[in-house]
């Protein structure tokens, strides 16, 4: 499948294969060193691609794989976020009924995921290793807006309440649970080292379910200066 022809590639957003290339190698290498072993379909070359068949359908279409984007920023490294989709079930097509999805993520140093909130997921956001992830909340106004009021966060079955823009600082083994609707951002915390963070929500829809507060691009075009190492799930091929 071509990129764009069923996810939308932002305009204005660019980043070059070899830098993604290089961005999975480097994940590759991490989630490696802190123990969290990956399926096979994370590592299968776009040549192997050619060959899987409809058996693999629910990788396609429940969007399972690879993730990398700069929300539109044109900086990575300071804006943007990796993502690995380990399981996950459709709000669209009802063979797939997992009613649950999972996650792999990777913050840098100071790498921000811009605020925003899900209209339906609700999801338990967990430092796997590494760093510390530091997890800035808002409530949403009607009209989508931030919120001035408290806000009741829930980190490892601990209900507290917290002001409106207050950073919740998760080491590793600790996580938070964010509900639909409410804003959210996160950053790995400056000198401790990139975050291994594991996502465990409700089915993800990535296409539908992100409102962010400022415009953000999704998922990005990309310049070809070198040949892919492993496919985004944007660009899988279709069945042969």
């Amino acid at each position: 499948m071509t990129p764009g022809t069923k996810y939308q590639q932002e305009k204005g957003s660019l980043m070059k294969r070899s830098e993604i290339n290089q961005i999975m190698r480097d994940a590759l290498e991490f989630a490696e060193s802190n123990g969290f072993r990956l399926p096979p379909f994370v590592r299968w070359t776009p040549g192997d691609w050619l060959s899987k068949g409809h058996e693999y359908d629910e990788i396609r279409d429940c969007m399972l794989g690879w993730d990398i984007t700069d929300f539109g920023s044109g900086a990575y490294f300071k804006t943007g976020l990796l993502m690995i989709t380990l399981r996950n079930g459709s709000y669209r097509l009802a063979q797939y009924a997992k009613p649950y999805a999972e996650k792999l993520l990777i913050s840098g140093e100071g790498q921000v995921t811009p605020c925003h909130f899900h209209w339906n997921k609700v999801e338990d956001i967990i430092v796997r290793g590494g760093g510390n992830l530091l997890v800035q909340v808002y409530n949403a106004t009607d009209d989508d807006r931030l919120a001035d009021t408290p806000v009741e966060v829930f980190v490892d079955g601990l209900r507290k309440t917290v002001e409106p823009g207050a950073v919740v600082r998760l080491t590793p083994g600790e996580s938070i649970t964010l509900p639909s609707r409410q804003y959210h951002s996160f950053r790995g915390e400056e000198g401790f080292g990139k975050v291994l963070v594991g996502e465990v929500s409700r089915v993800n829809d990535d296409r539908s379910d992100n409102r962010f507060l400022e415009p953000a691009g999704r998922f990005p075009q990309i310049q070809e200066d070198e040949k892919p190492l492993h496919l985004l799930y944007t660009e899988y091929p279709s069945a042969p």
